[in-house]
């Protein structure tokens, strides 16, 4: 009696935004025709856009249980890092050395953090709590009377800025405390990445916050209190100084590398050159960095993928469109824009969602399941 064809092996390596929605997209398009395993080093999938309002004592950004997710939606968890894969003989390697062959890979590992600036408290949603807790102490106190923002050259995404910024502002004035906010960025205007009317309306709400605005301002931090200001070489003098890092892509052994170490794709996000290899995410050389980018190039990959394991599906290339929801410490701003050429047009901004769910990270197939595992939680 003929046995049945094993199935279709995924591989995606990473637990964050692209991880999760690839394995969502790829359950959906493709079912049965495939099994799933997922590589991830830790057991949590943190809501990481909202850490930005951990300093603020607003309580923990949310956090869900990997191993209930995957269950939940039919995916091995293995609670592994990804090391390196060997794309010849379509085998993925763990950092214990396990073996695991794969008919496609979905790498959604992340970027690395690296500080761009010694003398600056550098943003890491990670930890932001302990970053940011005890200067905000300071602001609280009196102590700190005049902060600066600094965005570097090589930008990752901004928005955690201008946030940070407006929430300061926010809290200083319920303190009562006298407290001069700048931003230092390389950008024409403040998220210039929405286009001009979203610009603009950023702009206004940092008038409104007293907060001071030096644009296509190339930055250096010699010192604690001061920035230096490219190209005029203007000296700027601060109390403290908190700061973007700069990003790196994970360099993975066994793929080409594009400058700093990130992944290279296509429209479809197959990493290029490589037969059966998919990226999504910050890993990757797209230069936006966010949350609902990844998950529109890991839906991207999931047709691919789905096609490659015989469902019908028409692959459809990435086509961005970034989706912004910036705190203010009251009522949020929600920005919306295709992009193309590295700035957005056709873009809105409105106080009311223009997504549905309303959720920070705007994902195809990870948001309605979040309201869906979190009613099933309550």
């Amino acid at each position: 009696m003929p046995t049945a064809p094993a199935a279709f092996k995924a591989v995606i390596a990473g637990g964050g935004v692209a991880a999760l929605e690839g394995a969502l997209a790829l359950r959906d398009l493709a079912g049965d025709r495939l099994s799933i395993t997922m590589l991830a080093p830790d057991p949590d999938f943190v809501y990481r856009p909202m850490t930005v309002r951990e300093p603020f004592a607003y309580g923990r950004a949310q956090r869900y249980s990997l191993s209930d997710m995957t269950k939940d939606i039919g995916v091995e968890l293995r609670e592994q890092s990804f090391a390196w894969v060997n794309p010849a003989a379509c085998v993925a390697y763990t950092d214990s050395g396990e073996e695991l062959p794969y008919d496609a890979l979905l790498l959604a590992l992340g970027a690395r953090i690296h500080t761009r600036y010694t003398h600056a408290y550098t943003i890491d949603d990670r930890h932001l709590d302990d970053i940011l807790h005890g200067l905000l102490q300071d602001v609280e106190g009196g102590y700190v009377k005049r902060l600066a923002f600094v965005i570097p050259a090589r930008m990752a995404w901004q928005l955690p800025v201008y946030e940070l910024a407006l929430m300061t502002a926010g809290r200083a004035f319920e303190m009562e405390v006298a407290l001069s906010i700048t931003i230092v960025t390389p950008e024409e205007s403040p998220l210039a990445i929405f286009g001009s009317g979203a610009s603009e309306a950023v702009s206004k709400l940092l008038e409104e916050a007293g907060i001071k605005l030096v644009t296509h301002a190339y930055a250096e931090v010699p010192q604690w209190d001061t920035v230096v200001v490219h190209p005029e070489d203007k000296r700027l003098e601060f109390d403290r100084v908190v700061a973007l890092p700069e990003l790196y892509g994970p360099a993975v052994r066994g793929l080409p590398s594009a400058e700093h170490g990130f992944i290279p794709i296509d429209v479809h996000a197959k990493v290029r050159g490589v037969e059966r290899v998919y990226a999504a995410g910050d890993a990757t050389d797209f230069a936006l960095k966010h949350g609902g980018i990844a998950a529109q190039q890991a839906d991207a990959a999931a047709e691919a993928i789905a096609a490659l394991a015989g469902a019908p599906v028409e692959p459809q290339p990435f086509q961005p469109t970034v989706y912004g929801m910036l705190l203010t410490g009251r009522r949020p701003r929600y920005l919306r824009a295709h992009v193309t050429g590295g700035y957005g047009f056709s873009s809105e901004v409105s106080e009311e969602p223009l997504w549905t769910p309303p959720r920070k990270i705007v994902a195809k197939y990870l948001a309605p399941y979040l309201e869906r595992f979190e009613a099933r939680c309550a």
